[in-house]
């Protein structure tokens, strides 16, 4: 789709401050929100905690917005509340399908518009990973069957359901039809079930070699689906929700997940001109237990700034591209895109909008052939960024699988790194380029032993909060300046490493920052080299690194550092 329905509001989820009683206690929230609810003339239910510690707050489904309006209102003006928002829908971003087979899988090995994956599969296929879709659910297929592990049906309303039963253990794909125009809000169309979990995983982890249907780009990686998308989308609560369980997090209500995943695809999204907190919190909880996240950048031509997930912080934005190498038409753009891989296109840009005439470029991966509910299993090309979003998750299973120790801001910059030019053209900024698989797997997998001379110090020195500290090393014995691309090693050792700023002081006093802070990067140590042009500094002297810590409640040391001349 190109054009969002506008659905109306019929929760709310609040946030109460940590130290009052609706923080900790149901009953209290749930009288608390029959409170809000005599002062506004609304009946409103406390539904459920969140895994995130929110309220899920029914406003029923005869709310108008100005009703949602005065609720929220009434929310903010409590002290002891610190944050409401509306429970707002996402909806898959496809667009409709046909068919074709592997040998059209352009996306994986053209040279134009192609992630150059083949060559990557000599060093890593994915095993050992496991990559969570957080979509539609699963549609059983005999070409990824034997690589599906088990998830979870997070949708929590049984009509959007349609299993009668809401959340349960099974994340069997239901169907996700509208049988009338404005069903699903004003501006919604009547449409068939898309089985649109099922595409995105086939082009993740279908099962390759099999002598049928297609490869997937991470083929020995298992999949798990996550079910939140049913009638009329998925709300944001459910959502959150299921990122926290696929993580490895903990969700009230819902056992523990078996096979936590380390790579999370979520081709979805909805209008908000910013990031909701329930979304942030619960993909900050992600990635600090070691789970990359995968959005898609949206599908309105517009910025990307303006939907949601894509416009959250400590994900990789992925942007959709065309088999000529452009920015696919319906993409969306803007500089919080971080990189962009092949989404396809079904049809030219003035061609009428629904009609497909040019399957070939589409994304081809698995799907069902049942227009409501499931029947038989088939093949059929899509386009949209929910199709470049799990080439990029595809990409991320390959890395964790070559590296296990990579961190999920360590495979963001390798990924956007080690991408190319677009061939192509792209209004707007479609990140860093066009994804390669295979150069940044040879990336993350190639030690290049250091040239030169290599100096080092390592002895620990204590990080306190709110301090500054350095390491010194004398370079001697070295003739005229430092080189242009001076090899500056560091390995520290700190939780929530976004709290430090780091800088090479030169024999001078010259600082050349190496590391910025950053609110947003909740991983542990900073280990990696950096590139500093240091050709206008004299090369023997007492150089320093200086480490800064600007936040409290988190600290540690440099273990060691050196410098490469």
């Amino acid at each position: 789709m190109t054009a969002l329905p506008s659905a109306p509001v019929e929760k709310v989820i609040v946030t109460y401050k940590s130290k009052t009683a609706e923080a900790g206690s149901n009953a209290a929230a749930k009288s608390d929100a029959a409170a809000k609810g005599a002062a506004t003339g609304e009946h409103l239910a406390f539904e459920r905690r969140l895994a995130g510690g929110a309220a899920l707050v029914d406003l029923g489904d005869s709310a108008t917005k100005q009703d949602v309006a005065e609720v929220m209102d009434a929310f903010r003006a409590d002290p002891q509340v610190a944050s409401v928002e509306p429970d707002i829908r996402a909806y898959a971003m496809a667009v409709t399908p046909n068919d074709t087979d592997y040998a059209k899988q352009w996306d994986l090995f053209e040279a134009t518009g192609g992630m150059n994956v083949p060559t990557a599969w000599d060093k890593t296929t994915g095993s050992g990973v496991t990559v969570a879709v957080i979509d539609t659910g699963y549609a059983t297929h005999t070409d990824l069957a034997t690589n599906v592990v088990s998830g979870y049906d997070f949708i929590s309303d049984s009509a959007d359901a349609r299993d009668g039963n809401g959340r349960d253990a099974n994340a069997k794909d239901e169907g996700d039809w509208n049988a009338t125009d404005n069903e699903c809000g004003l501006g919604s169309k009547a449409s068939n079930s898309s089985w649109h979990g099922t595409h995105v995983a086939g082009t993740i982890g279908a099962v390759t070699n099999n002598t049928k249907g297609i490869a997937g780009i991470a083929y020995n990686a298992k999949i798990q689906p996550v079910r939140v998308l049913g009638k009329c989308g998925g709300s944001s609560a459910d959502i959150a929700d299921a990122i926290t369980w696929a993580s490895g997090g903990t969700v009230p209500g819902v056992a523990a997940n078996a096979t936590p995943a380390k790579v999370i695809n979520l081709s979805l999204g909805g209008a908000s001109s910013t990031c909701p907190s329930v979304y942030q919190n619960a993909i900050n909880g992600a990635v600090s237990r070691g789970t990359t996240v995968v959005v898609a950048a949206g599908n309105s031509n517009a910025n990307a700034s303006g939907f949601t997930p894509a416009n959250c912080a400590n994900v990789i934005n992925v942007a959709s591209t065309s088999r000529e190498g452009n920015r696919s038409f319906y993409s969306n753009y803007g500089a919080n895109v971080d990189v962009a891989a092949p989404g396809g296109e079904t049809r030219r840009a003035t061609d009428t909008p629904g009609t497909i005439t040019t399957p070939q470029n589409g994304i081809y991966s698995t799907l069902n052939s049942g227009a409501t509910t499931q029947s038989a299993e088939n093949y059929a090309p899509y386009q949209g960024t929910s199709m470049a979003a799990p080439h990029i998750a595809g990409l991320a299973a390959l890395l964790k699988s070559a590296k296990t120790s990579l961190t999920p801001a360590e495979i963001e910059s390798a990924i956007k790194s080690n991408a190319r030019p677009l061939p192509g053209t792209c209004t707007g900024g479609c990140g860093t380029g066009i994804a390669d698989a295979t150069k940044t797997v040879n990336a993350v997998t190639t030690t290049t032993p250091p040239t030169g001379t290599v100096f080092t110090n390592a002895t620990d020195v204590t990080i306190s909060d709110n301090t500054t500290v350095s390491s010194t090393i004398s370079v001697t014995g070295r003739t005229g300046n430092a080189p242009a691309a001076l090899k500056v090693g560091v390995d520290i050792k700190h939780t929530w490493r976004g709290d430090l700023v780091i800088d090479l002081v030169a024999p001078d006093g010259t600082v050349r920052n190496l590391k910025a802070s950053s609110g947003s990067d909740s991983a542990d140590n900073v280990v990696t080299t950096y590139t500093v042009d240091a050709s206008s500094e004299v090369a023997n002297g007492a150089w320093k690194l200086q480490v800064r810590d600007v936040a409290s409640g988190d600290t540690g040391y440099i273990d060691s550092w050196n410098l490469t001349f």
